[in-house]
């Protein structure tokens, strides 16, 4: 399987740089790094409604991302608190 190039929108690494920890950013630049070469881990679900957006859950927080696979291209679009990250998506 061919790996995949991940970006994230500046929005996100924006929210990520705004994370109350380093743990918590190290861990979720960690999740995001592993989507190279699994682009849907098993602990990640499809967002209902959705053609290619995906989640993945890291404690209370969530990264939202969207799979390109003609492309092979995985975009991130949000890491946000799960109370603030399905609105308006």
């Amino acid at each position: 399987m061919a790996s995949y190039k991940v970006k994230i929108k500046n929005s996100a690494q924006k929210e990520i740089r705004k994370l109350p920890s380093k743990e918590l950013r190290d861990s979720i630049v960690g999740i995001i790094g592993g989507l190279y070469i699994n682009p849907i881990p098993d602990d990640s679900k499809k967002i209902k409604g959705s053609n290619n957006i995906y989640r993945i859950r890291q404690g209370v927080y969530r990264i939202v991302y969207q799979i390109y696979k003609n492309e092979l291209l995985i975009l991130v679009i949000r890491v946000r608190h799960r109370k603030d990250v399905y609105k308006g998506l």
